[in-house]
């Protein structure tokens, strides 16, 4: 029986006192097991006596498919092939993969939760997506085509912020083109980020107050003695805000001007150097069309949930940010060779960002396990 310090494995007992921390010694090895994908290792906690595998709190937990096919789906999912043609291939049930994907979702959560906190972001730009689940206009929309709030069918638009700095996908949103979901877009950005980032958006009006509500000094009114109710607490926004819209104005279906604007923070902006665009966040968007099946213009592939959407998105999010490298962030490695003898070294936007060392393997996406923080 071998005992070591390095097996990188937590212990998976929340009354335990060394839950949840990795690389403390109290981790052996006590057997190991046969399973499709090869030998798996068995693990036992000192301090507790819980014995759990290795693949615990991993997405391949208590499956009896394959890894490899399981990661074989995941791919696909990410290369805008559709449910249908994913269970024809791998001969599984449509249920199966988005059980699989779901799993998927929650360990790209997990992995957002541990390592998208407290960056040191100076600009920040916004953008929605329009798409739709299960048809196109809701039962609920009344007037118009939007989507009210609660609606989980119609339009539903991708909400996205972006860290064009280190091409870092901040926070994913599904849900209508309302307030309510702007202020959950911004509340989401500001959890992670440090400090006030300039924001850029196009001209869509609900970004403003979800910025101010999110970002704000409150101005509270003495009372007077007077009769009648007391003047409200007025919210105003902080000195430090940024924002600048890009507005673009089309003719006949055609973009004839596009004009930036400054709603607030024009000295600050000037000071930090930035000039208003969305013009990379527009390319993301592309990029999410072209990943996933439900997001493309004209297609039968469309969400048949919200929340099946929502699954795709995190773990696209998850997938862009860590384990595929981006041909802008690369870096040379010998920049005296010869043109077309050059050697690039890979670069995420995790890396660039700081928060990885390397590229991850598409199976440390669905296997990474992080200490956990009381």
């Amino acid at each position: 029986m071998r005992t070591t310090a390095n097996w990188n494995q937590p212990c998976p007992n929340t009354t335990c006192s060394q839950y949840g921390q990795k690389n403390q010694g109290n981790i052996r090895s006590i057997a190991s097991y046969l399973t499709q994908s090869g030998k798996r290792r068995i693990f036992q906690c000192t301090t507790c006596g819980q014995q759990f595998s290795e693949t615990r709190e991993t997405v391949f937990f208590d499956l009896r498919t394959s890894e490899e096919k399981v990661m074989m789906a995941l791919k696909m999912i990410l290369v805008r092939v559709s449910l249908t043609n994913i269970a024809f291939v791998l001969g599984v049930t449509e249920e199966t993969v988005l059980d699989w994907l779901e799993r998927a979702a929650h360990k790209a959560q997990e992995i957002n939760r541990a390592l998208l906190k407290e960056l040191p972001i100076t600009e920040v730009q916004l953008d929605e997506m329009w798409t739709f689940v299960k048809r196109k206009v809701s039962q609920q929309a009344e007037n118009g085509v939007e989507s009210p709030q609660e609606a989980d069918d119609g339009r539903q638009w991708v909400w996205l912020s972006y860290a064009p700095a280190c091409r870092l996908i901040l926070a994913t949103v599904v849900g209508p083109r309302t307030t309510e979901t702007a202020l959950k877009l911004i509340r989401l950005t500001a959890a992670i980020v440090l400090g006030i980032p300039a924001f850029f958006s196009d001209g869509f009006s609900s970004y403003w107050p979800a910025l101010v509500e999110c970002y704000h000094t409150l101005t509270v009114f003495p009372r007077t003695g007077k009769r009648g109710a007391p003047k409200k607490p007025v919210k105003t926004p902080h000195p430090d805000l940024v924002y600048g819209q890009v507005i673009k104005k089309k003719r006949g279906g055609r973009l004839v001007e596009v004009v930036t604007r400054v709603v607030c923070g024009t000295e600050r902006l000037k000071g930090l150097g930035l000039t208003i665009s969305t013009t990379l966040l527009e390319r993301l968007n592309l990029t999410f069309r072209q990943a996933l099946a439900p997001l493309g213009r004209k297609t039968l592939s469309f969400s048949k949930e919200r929340r099946h959407l929502e699954h795709q998105t995190c773990f696209f999010q998850a997938f862009y940010n860590l384990a595929r490298p981006h041909m802008s962030l690369r870096q040379i490695e010998d920049a005296s060779a010869p043109r077309f003898e050059r050697k690039w070294q890979p670069r995420t936007p995790a890396m660039t960002a700081g928060i990885a060392d390397h590229v991850w393997t598409f199976r440390e996406l669905l296997t990474a396990k992080f200490d956990h923080v009381p």
